[in-house]
């Protein structure tokens, strides 16, 4: 399910003009708007012509805790509206126009996009940078899920459970820069702290988690002993997870989780994942939020991926992680089991190839003081499964070399989140919205 959202929302206009046929599509698409999932409206319900109207509309639409504020050019209307609406109500801003009516002999109707030019202009002039524009007779849909990115991330509690992996520098980020710019305040929690909520074993209460491991995946590869301490790994995660209602959580999963615990988690993370949790390899805060923001607009899960093969003759990537995939993005042809390929066999991890289908590579990241987002649109093709983990073979608009350049030159992380289907524009708004870079 989509995240949430509460938006505002004024017609602006000008008696100069047909302000009348403006009320009537205006009035004709509240109810449109209204239906619209997991979105709450708060509609200023009637035109907005003079400045004392804007300032009052402005201040009603400031106390109800909004997530951002469409400005609607109904016509052509003064300069000052949209200003004062940004300044009061201080909420990302979406500019939308009708289409311009047909001719009726006399002079233009509406003229509606030259009030969204007017108020483009004005608004960026004055600092900003970071609205979007949209001229059609049906609101921005990938504004507003761009909105929900927005929202779901800022009001996200992420806990980073022990630190970033042995070595992995470039995962590394500053808790209040994080803050700044995404409005994430990251908890850090050790590594003991996610062990201690194992069951006693006394207790059953991980036995129904066990036998459907056993159910979803193929478990011959493994030892019972391995499963039951999967189940009780994934039953201490979600215990963990629920107890300091976090929304996810990025975990150092090497190198001590195996000898301290007695298996790796990514089995235990794999079968969460199905059940709606978001949990980050290797200790990456980005890259977990990432996954966040996917899951914001998608109904599927996201992977955290590595760009781990790149085949330059045959122009195909493989998106690769040791076996942390939802099992719902298996491909219902190979083998969907669990096994113990490394870590001197207590990794435990998924193991199987993800179905075909469109995706959308998509990281938040950090590099020198700037936050930008990295963007991909690819095709999942169907591959025969030829090794450990999870993985994706896929197919770029773009060569594949000239995306592993794009990333080489631009210090991209080494994980990205996948997410299937095409959210490209979605994500662009998104970095609009935040005033972040994009790197494609």
């Amino acid at each position: 399910m989509k995240a949430r959202v509460r938006i505002g929302l004024a017609c602006l206009a000008r008696d100069t003009f047909d302000f009348k046929a403006a009320k009537e599509i205006f009035d004709g698409k509240k109810s449109e708007l209204l239906g619209m999932e997991n979105v709450a409206w708060e509609i200023i319900p009637e035109l907005v012509i003079s400045t004392e109207e804007a300032q009052a509309a402005a201040q009603n639409l400031a106390t109800k805790d909004l997530d951002g504020l469409v400005i609607l050019s109904g016509t052509f209307h003064l300069g000052h509206l949209a200003l004062i609406f940004d300044k009061v109500v201080n909420k990302p801003v979406l500019l939308w126009a009708f289409n311009e009516l047909p001719y009726d002999g006399g002079k233009i109707r509406l003229n509606s996009v030259c009030g969204i030019n007017l108020n483009a202009s004005n608004l960026y002039k004055s600092g900003n940078t970071t609205f979007c524009s949209h001229i059609s007779d049906d609101i921005d849909e990938n504004w507003i899920d761009a909105l929900r990115l927005k929202a779901a991330i800022s009001r996200a509690h992420i806990g980073l459970a022990g630190y970033r992996a042995h070595g992995f520098f470039n995962l590394d980020v500053e808790d209040l820069t994080l803050f700044r710019r995404l409005g994430i305040l990251i908890d850090h929690y050790e590594l003991s702290d996610v062990y201690k909520n194992t069951a006693p074993a006394e207790e059953l209460q991980d036995e129904a988690v066990q036998k459907d491991i056993c159910t979803t995946y193929n478990c011959a590869g493994v030892s019972g002993q391995q499963v039951e301490k999967v189940a009780a790994l994934a039953g201490a995660f979600k215990r963990f997870m629920d107890g300091n209602k976090l929304t996810a959580l990025a975990v150092r999963c090497w190198p001590e989780f195996a000898a301290d615990f007695g298996i790796a988690p990514c089995a235990a993370m794999s079968y969460l994942q199905s059940k709606g949790y978001i949990l980050g390899c290797e200790g990456d805060v980005e890259g977990t939020v990432s996954m966040l923001a996917c899951k914001a607009i998608s109904d599927l899960a996201p992977f955290m991926a590595d760009l781990s093969q790149v085949n330059f003759e045959e122009d195909y990537a493989l998106m690769w992680h040791c076996g942390v995939a939802s099992p719902s993005l298996w491909d219902e042809k190979s083998d969907l089991a669990l096994d113990s390929y490394f870590a001197g066999g207590k990794g435990v991890t998924a193991d199987f190839v993800l179905k075909s289908g469109m995706v959308t590579l998509f990281r938040i990241d950090t590099a020198l003081g700037k936050t930008r987002v990295f963007l991909q649109r690819g095709k999942a093709v169907p591959m025969e499964k030829q090794l450990k983990g999870t993985y994706a073979k896929v197919v770029f608009e773009q060569s594949v070399r000239d995306l592993f350049q794009t990333v080489a030159d631009n210090g991209i992380a080494h994980h990205v989140a996948m997410v299937y289907g095409d959210f490209t524009t979605v994500f662009r708004k998104f970095a609009r919205l935040m005033g972040f870079e994009v790197i494609e």
